[in-house]
C-alpha cells in the first residue's frame, strides 16, 4: 500500500532528524560518549575543587596520570586520567581531613565518608562522569583523587599550564636549609581554583633519606603545620613548604592554594 510506505520513509526522516538533533544539543548520557580531552577540564576542575576544601592543611597536587589501552567496548581501546592531591597531617587526624573536605566540597557533588573494609573513605560526584575519593593511604597521609573514568582519547589530555609561581625561591631557600641540592629538576603541576586563580606545586627530590629536618624551622612564619620526626611543613609567604623523608628519597615541594 503506497500511504504505508510513504508513512515508513517519513518516519525514518523524522527519527534520522531526531538522531542528529540529539547528538548535537543533549547531554551526554553515558561516559563513553565524552572523550579524554572533554573530560579533561573537568577532572582539572575538580582538583581545584579539592584544593580549596583542603584549605590550610599541608598537601602537595600530584603528577596527573594518563593510563591507555583500557576497554570502552569489546572492540574499542581508551585512556583514563587520574589526578591526585597528597595531604599530610599528625597521625590520628585522617578521618578528620576527609570529613572536613567532604563538608566544604559543592552540595551537587553528594560528597560522603563511610567507613570501609579498609579505612574511612570519601566519595563524591564532580559531574559528567569524573568520580571524586578520598582514602588514608598511610599513618598521617590521606590521598584525593579525580578520575575520568575509561573514554575515548580524542585529541588526547593537553593538561593545564603549570608555570611556577614563587615557589622556586622558596624551594632553593628550604635546600640550602638543609644542605642539600636538587637531585631533580623540578616538577610544576597546577590546577585551576573554583573562584579564579591557579593552584600550584613544585616539588624536588632533595637526595636520600634520611636528613635532620630541624634545620627547616627557622624558614616557618609561624608555627609549622606539621612537625613530625620525617615530615616538617611550614608555610613562608603564600607557600607552604612539605619536606617528605618517609621514603628513599627526601621529598621538598612548595604549594599555593587558592584565595580564600
Amino acid at each position: 500500500m503506497p500511504w504505508l510506505l510513504a508513512a515508513t520513509v517519513a518516519w525514518a526522516v523524522l527519527l534520522g532528524v531526531l538522531t542528529w538533533w540529539s547528538a548535537r544539543n543533549d547531554p551526554p548520557t553515558v561516559r563513553e560518549q565524552r572523550t579524554l580531552t572533554q573530560a579533561g577540564p573537568v577532572v582539572d576542575r575538580a582538583l581545584g575543587e579539592l584544593v580549596a576544601a583542603v584549605g590550610d592543611d599541608a598537601w602537595v597536587l600530584t603528577a596527573p596520570e594518563v593510563e591507555r589501552g583500557c576497554r570502552i567496548t569489546p572492540m574499542a581501546d581508551g585512556a583514563s586520567l587520574n589526578r591526585g592531591l597528597d595531604v599530610l597531617v599528625a597521625e590520628g587526624g585522617e578521618r578528620a581531613v576527609l570529613e572536613r573536605v567532604a563538608d566544604r566540597l559543592p552540595a551537587d557533588w553528594r560528597a560522603g565518608v563511610r567507613a570501609g573494609a579498609s579505612g574511612p573513605r570519601l566519595r563524591a560526584d564532580a559531574g559528567e562522569f569524573v568520580a571524586v575519593q578520598g582514602r588514608v593511604t598511610s599513618g598521617g597521609r590521606v590521598r584525593f583523587t579525580a578520575d575520568s573514568g575509561c573514554r575515548p582519547v580524542g585529541d588526547g589530555y593537553p593538561g593545564p599550564s603549570a608555570t611556577p609561581a614563587v615557589v622556586d625561591p622558596v624551594l632553593d631557600g628550604a635546600l640550602r636549609a638543609l644542605g642539600r641540592t636538587a637531585g631533580s629538576a623540578p616538577e610544576p603541576v597546577s590546577a585551576p581554583c573554583p573562584g579564579g586563580g591557579t593552584a600550584r606545586s613544585v616539588a624536588v627530590s632533595a637526595g636520600d633519606a634520611p636528613v635532620a629536618l630541624t634545620g627547616l624551622r627557622p624558614l616557618a612564619a609561624g608555627p609549622p603545620v606539621v612537625d613530625l620526626p620525617e615530615v616538617y611543613a611550614y608555610r613562608s609567604g603564600p607557600a607552604t613548604v612539605l619536606a617528605d623523608g618517609t621514603g628513599a628519597q627526601v621529598r621538598l615541594s612548595a604549594s599555593t592554594g587558592c584565595p580564600a
